[in-house]
């Protein structure tokens, strides 16, 4: 049976990275091209990582269905944006979101898991939409979806992890929320 499972775990992971080997170097396409995409922008970055933290700061099992509820509506919201659907505000929703996690982890603002699931699935949106309306031409969408959803996916680990380790210093917690919210308040300034 684990002999299975792995089988097709590499099978899925070559089929997912097999345009990374491209012959014209300096262009990333395909799954490359999404894993990178949330590392390129400032406002991605602090809101997957916030998503990270304040589920660790939740604690229970918001530690999973908050990440899990994020990544599931933003692959959702990133095909919207794929299939070139337009949708209102996404700037201001992103950055938005920014300022809102870094309060919530500033506060620790505690909600259920469920009630945790609902607010960061609305930001997940914005954060979605735009992955999809940005990918790149000539890109495979599911390679990139792929992509941007295991970056995500990772930047939430790392910040679950932060935020446990954080969470024994409650004043850095808080600091790092604080640093999340100005970041953000800023980046809402800047539209």
């Amino acid at each position: 049976m684990r002999t299975n499972l792995t089988r097709w775990c590499i099978a899925l992971t070559a089929i997912t990275f097999c345009s990374i080997a491209d012959a014209h170097p300096g262009h990333t396409n395909g799954a490359m091209a999404g894993i990178i995409h949330p590392f390129l922008g400032l406002d991605h970055l602090l809101a997957m990582l916030a998503v990270g933290v304040w589920a660790a700061q939740l604690g229970g099992r918001a530690r999973w269905l908050v990440p899990v509820s994020f990544v599931t509506l933003m692959a959702l919201a990133g095909g919207i944006g794929m299939a070139g659907i337009t949708m209102p505000m996404i700037e201001s929703g992103i950055a938005t979101s920014v300022l809102l996690l870094g309060l919530l982890i500033a506060f620790s603002v505690k909600v259920t898991p469920a009630a945790g699931a609902c607010i960061v699935s609305f930001f997940a949106v914005f954060h979605g939409y735009a992955h999809g309306v940005e990918m790149p031409q000539f890109v495979t969408p599911w390679q990139y979806g792929s992509g941007f959803v295991l970056s995500t996916a990772a930047l939430h680990g790392f910040g679950l992890l932060l935020g446990r380790n954080l969470h024994r210093r409650g004043l850095w917690l808080r600091a790092t929320g604080t640093l999340v919210a100005v970041s953000g308040t800023w980046m809402v300034a800047a539209i």
